[in-house]
């Protein structure tokens, strides 16, 4: 217990020193006093510049804001899909989740183009259950063989559904397919104060329903045998899991576009220096999360002068390599 309050408060250390760290570097470098000064102006040292001021609170801290929470959803969505699933390989991008998404998102943005604002979380978290709705009916009733064929299943779906939004974006105007191909890659770009709302209530309310089951999915994760003489309803244990892990996946595509292998990165880091039984510790997989996708935020936004780089180049690259990495670790045993 001693150990897991410790990881858990050195992450959150981490994860509030690179809020800072974020809020402060940039285009314009901005001072650590600054910055302090204008989230909190009782502890500003003398009169804070009001572009610094506007900078910090009203570009910076929103994208920060999103981005910690997409972050911690995304983790704990592949936390979780891993155990119910018991395959270390899954997570929302994989499953097709977040490609289903995408094809919804692209669909209301070249369809409802007055009212894309308020139809794109409908449209993206309809996407996600579509793709959902296509891996469970592939993968079948039986449990060895809806476990083996559930990963290949939202592979094919990705593919398939990556397919149909490039020929969206093929057949759109020019200029609209540059930005909509741009918004598909992921960026915090456009966060702002007002749009928080909906991504804080769903991605908080999903995780606290994943704390809430936390004992269900462990139990899962040991083999659905033993789940059912605990008393767990399998079927609609791993169901419920999907269906939030697809809304989290949803409300992240409405508002930053599709952010790859977050999901698969952060459990296995988990799994990897701190053990199997930490990957239940949601505390843990929520804090590495949101730092993780705060820093690479910041990269996007720090690694080439004046021009911002797609989240999902990062996070793919990053994701990519990890997920050979895991590959070559499963082949050895």
């Amino acid at each position: 217990m001693t150990k897991t309050l410790s990881i858990t408060m050195l992450l959150f250390i981490s994860c509030a020193l690179s809020i800072v760290a974020a809020l402060s570097q940039g285009a314009i470098a901005i001072d650590f006093h600054d910055v302090i000064g204008s989230l909190i102006p009782a502890l500003a040292n003398g009169p804070i510049d009001p572009i610094i001021t506007q900078i910090v609170t009203e570009l910076r801290l929103p994208r920060i804001l999103l981005a910690l929470l997409s972050g911690a959803g995304l983790a704990i969505a592949g936390a979780t899909l891993q155990q119910v699933t018991r395959n270390p390989l899954a997570d929302p991008f994989l499953f097709g989740i977040s490609a289903g998404a995408s094809f919804g998102a692209v669909i209301v943005l070249t369809t409802l183009t007055n009212l894309a604002i308020l139809w794109l979380p409908i449209g993206a978290f309809v996407g996600g259950l579509l793709s959902v709705a296509m891996v469970l009916f592939i993968a079948g009733r039986s449990s060895y063989q809806q476990i083996e064929r559930m990963l290949l299943a939202g592979v094919a779906s990705s593919f398939m559904f990556s397919a149909a939004t490039s020929a969206i974006l093929y057949q759109s105007d020019p200029q609209a397919a540059a930005s909509i191909l741009f918004w598909t890659l992921g960026s915090f770009s456009q966060a702002q104060w007002d749009q928080l709302l909906w991504p804080t209530l769903v991605i908080s309310l999903s995780i606290i329903v994943f704390f809430a089951y936390s004992r269900q999915v462990l139990a899962i994760s040991g083999g659905d045998e033993n789940a059912t003489t605990l008393g767990v309803s399998v079927s609609k244990v791993r169901l419920l899991m999907l269906v939030l892990s697809s809304l989290i996946c949803a409300v992240i595509v409405a508002n930053a576009g599709g952010i790859a292998f977050v999901g698969l990165l952060i459990p296995h880091v988990v799994r990897l220096t701190l053990g199997q039984r930490m990957l239940n510790n949601y505390f843990i997989i929520a804090l590495l999360g949101a730092t993780f996708m705060i820093l690479v935020d910041l990269a996007a936004r720090t690694l080439i002068p004046n021009q911002e780089v797609p989240l999902g180049i990062i996070t793919s690259a990053i994701g990519s390599i990890f997920f050979l990495f895991i590959l070559k670790q499963r082949r050895q045993y």
